[in-house]
């Protein structure tokens, strides 16, 4: 089972139905690697109507958690939105790890919300200006 059932599926018990979705085909999706193991798993995709780059189903493996590993991925999957030319990143935040992606220079927009029974936070960050 891969790191996002672990994680989604298993210690969140998330439906495996709305784990996967239509997103999956045509995102780009990173793994971070630890001793040959997938720890961590996330992904970016763009859509035309929000001119942003969503950022989404970041995971980290229970026992790789508080290591830098999610701060890392999020930064790598940033790039390469940056890359992609996009300059705004928007994730659905679960609240519990908002602190998380504020300490990575998101802010929260709008309301709370519910996503597959579990509260989450619309947030938002741009791009840094060129070095």
């Amino acid at each position: 089972m891969g790191v996002r059932f672990r994680v989604f599926v298993g210690e969140q018990q998330v439906p495996m139905e709305e784990e996967l979705d239509e997103v999956d085909a045509t995102a780009t999706h990173a793994i971070v690697l630890q001793g040959g193991q997938v720890v961590a798993t996330g992904r970016v995709f763009y859509r035309d109507e929000d001119s942003a780059a969503r950022i989404g189903r970041m995971a980290v493996d229970m026992e790789y958690r508080r290591q830098g590993i999610g701060g890392r991925l999020l930064q790598f999957l940033e790039d390469e939105a940056t890359a992609q030319g996009v300059t705004t990143y928007i994730l659905n935040a679960q609240v519990y790890v908002k602190d998380f992606y504020a300490a990575h220079g998101y802010t929260e927009r709008g309301e709370e919300f519910l996503e597959a029974d579990i509260v989450h936070i619309l947030m938002r960050k741009e791009a840094a200006g060129p070095n």
